[in-house]
């Protein structure tokens, strides 16, 4: 039985990881960290865990909490993990970190987009990239996981494949993206009270979105060259999901059957991403729930550009399910153990 322990337990994708948890047959959560519900029961905080979970909320400290458990997952603000991690940590216990802090391995990118100092840069080479269809074999020899951001998740797996083989032009890629808003955490924010979303639809981060390094670096590694983007997220008005609109340039003419078959190579194997039928567009409703990803592309010959589009649920392939996933693999447990959801529908 692995031993679990979360940090940030009361967030949105903290709440995720419990729900996924309590469902694995062979994981036991032993701490549920969270500094600003100290000493309440979970179920109080979530009332969905009533009868569920009876344990009390703790403070998140790691150091005590590293001799208690095997892994410690971090679903936390940026530069918390960062403060926490040290060797003496690390040598008992694997991490999988769900903020950014690990994500990116130039340091001064990393303080240049997200503001903050990195306070334990010697760790940043070693963390393992945690997108398990790309990374799956570092990931299991890994004591610290970056797990992927929601946007670069769905982003780089839609566009990955035409990358990889070279089809596209990477210089002309952009990425129009949307997101529901429990990507935007449970923290009180005027701009996502209920007036100010509903019936309503805004870019935000516009050509500053703290993930466009992110999804620059993996696009990048997979194309062999560097990487340029235009990246701009919308904030929709729905609870959950994730759709990435993204076009390129193609390099030659290609056919559809061409393309397909390099999507189906890439992906025939790989339990969560599922390539949709032709012309059949990716939709939110369809993932939400799941750990699952569906991607799809169209060429238009006309503009010679190709169309990747990709849907997901934000909290869990792009945060709690993908970590679950990367723990997993990091015990030698099957990969889809507890992650094995059917979409949920209406």
């Amino acid at each position: 039985m692995i031993k679990v322990g979360i940090i940030g337990s009361t967030g949105y994708a903290g709440q995720e990881l419990v729900r996924l948890l309590t469902q694995h047959k062979n994981a036991e959560i032993v701490w549920y960290g969270s500094r600003s519900y100290i000493d309440k029961k979970y179920y109080e905080v979530f009332q969905n865990m009533f009868q569920i979970v009876d344990d009390t909320c703790l403070d998140d400290n790691m150091d005590e909490l590293a001799s208690k458990v095997d892994v410690i997952f971090t679903a936390t603000p940026q530069g918390l993990c960062s403060s926490l991690v040290s060797e003496e940590v690390l040598s008992k216990v694997k991490i999988i970190d769900l903020s950014a802090d690990f994500r990116i391995k130039d340091i001064e990118r990393y303080e240049e987009w997200y503001g903050i100092k990195h306070q334990s840069a010697e760790f940043i080479e070693e963390a393992v990239y945690g997108l398990c269809e790309i990374n799956r074999e570092d990931v299991k020899s890994a004591r610290l996981i970056a797990n992927p951001g929601c946007y670069p998740t769905c982003s780089t797996l839609s566009i990955y494949p035409m990358a990889k083989e070279g089809f596209i032009d990477m210089n002309t890629i952009i990425i129009d993206a949307k997101s529901g808003t429990s990507g935007a955490g449970r923290g009180a924010k005027v701009n996502n009270l209920y007036c100010e979303v509903n019936e309503n639809i805004k870019a935000y981060g516009v050509a500053t979105h703290r993930h466009t390094p992110e999804i620059e670096d993996q696009l990048s590694y997979a194309s062999g060259e560097d990487v340029v983007i235009n990246f701009t997220p919308h904030l929709v008005p729905m609870n959950r999901g994730i759709l990435v609109t993204a076009y390129a340039s193609l390099k030659k003419d290609v056919t559809y059957e061409e393309v397909k078959a390099i999507y189906d190579s890439y992906y025939k194997e790989e339990k969560f991403v599922r390539v949709l039928e032709e012309g059949v567009c990716p939709e939110t409703r369809w993932v939400e729930g799941s750990n699952y990803v569906d991607v799809n592309f169209k060429i238009d010959p006309r503009t010679k550009r190709i169309i990747m589009m990709g849907a997901m649920d934000n909290l869990v392939k792009g945060a709690a399910g993908q970590a679950v996933q990367n723990m997993n693999l990091m015990f030698g447990e099957k990969e889809s153990e507890g992650l094995e959801l059917v979409p949920m529908f209406p």
